[in-house]
């Protein structure tokens, strides 16, 4: 296996925890602009999220690597994008499934379960490979973590 390094966060927290992901879906981008991204095709996407914070929990973890899987990977691995009107819209640009709102979804997702943990680590970064020459990163502004 080839490990990946990403774009660092400088950041306070004493953890900083990184979980990668392989996730092989499909979607396409309703829009006349997008191309021959307007038609139907797959990815294996590289996602990878940094979650950091001060305190661990009552295992020891800051947070379960497992869980961070369950939330994305048990969601939209092998899946049409297009399908989860839960995370994606077909009329609104902001909620199309490009790379850009897929990392932005993943982001939002995480951090409303962070916030339901009482030592309420924070998510820095989803970074989302869709190609081997194309990436996007999302990152909350300051203030938002």
């Amino acid at each position: 296996m080839i490990y990946q390094l990403y774009p660092q966060v400088a950041h306070p927290y004493r953890y900083e925890l990184n979980k990668d992901m392989h996730i092989a879906a499909a979607h396409f981008i309703p829009h006349e602009a997008a191309g021959s991204c307007a038609n139907v095709h797959g990815h294996t996407y590289v996602v990878n999220v940094t979650v950091a914070g001060d305190e661990l929990d009552e295992s020891g973890f800051l947070v379960n690597f497992q869980m961070l899987k369950k939330l994305i990977h048990g969601k939209l691995d092998h899946t049409l994008l297009n399908d989860h009107t839960d995370w994606f819209d077909r009329h609104d640009p902001n909620r199309f499934p490009t790379t850009e709102v897929v990392a932005r979804t993943i982001y939002e997702t995480i951090q409303r379960y962070l916030d339901t943990l009482p030592h309420k680590p924070k998510c820095l970064q989803v970074f989302v490979r869709e190609t081997p020459t194309s990436y996007v990163i999302y990152r909350p502004k300051v203030g938002e973590r």
